[in-house]
């Protein structure tokens, strides 16, 4: 998935980022709500973990509120130092999914993170399959016809969202963003690279292919 992460503590945000990418997830990073406003609003995010509390202009409930209004339909998981009721129904009234108070265990967040992730009409199923291909996204764990398939974190990426995606062309751009970070310096035939990395460990040695090119379109990953 790519997350959107907005926490102006740095120690508390670098330490997010590593985990969630540990996870095989594409995160950017706002320290401000600014910036996170400016973020949320404009690029397409599968999550976004927002501050409560925030510097500048736009605080946690503000940028969710705006978020709501323009129709983005993003799940927000909202992350305060304010534990009272109050606090808590004033964040989910504003339209968060969920709400975590600091201090937290990463891991807790990160079984929020995969929880909000489930309540995605698209994203009911842990194993995503394509033909004898299977991905298992709780134990992150891939395979075809039974043979362990051995991916790094970005390859496992762009696996997902090919999956996620069965059957439909995805354009090297629209990859680019939701497999990579906002600030990655990545160029189109980079895409091409860690397809061709796909296909030599998932399609070498097996009867059929299954990530196809589709000519002035881009990929797609199709079973039978």
């Amino acid at each position: 998935m790519r997350v959107l992460v907005i926490e102006d503590e740095h120690k508390i945000a670098r330490a997010l980022k590593r985990a969630l990418e540990q996870e095989h997830h594409a995160v950017d990073v706002c320290y401000d709500g600014d910036e996170g406003y400016a973020m949320a609003t404009t690029e397409p995010y599968d999550i976004a973990i927002v501050d409560r509390m925030l510097p500048g202009e736009y605080d946690g409930v503000d940028i969710i509120k705006q978020m709501r209004s323009q129709g983005i339909h993003t799940p927000v998981l909202m992350l305060t130092a304010l534990s009272t009721v109050r606090d808590r129904t004033d964040g989910l009234d504003s339209g968060a999914d969920d709400y975590l108070t600091k201090p937290f265990a990463i891991e807790e967040l990160l079984a929020r993170v995969r929880a909000l992730r489930r309540r995605q009409p698209a994203s009911h199923t842990s194993v995503l399959k394509a033909d004898d291909l299977k991905l298992d996204l709780n134990n992150l764990h891939v395979s075809r016809a039974g043979q362990t398939i051995e991916l790094t974190s970005k390859e496992f990426a762009l696996l997902e969202y090919l999956l996620r995606n069965q059957g439909r062309p995805l354009s090297k751009d629209k990859i680019i963003a939701h497999v990579w970070d906002y600030d990655a310096d990545i160029l189109p035939n980079t895409v091409e690279v860690y397809i061709k990395y796909l296909r030599t460990k998932l399609d070498e040695g097996f009867d059929r292919p299954l990530i196809k090119t589709v000519r002035g379109f881009g990929y797609k990953i199709e079973g039978q």
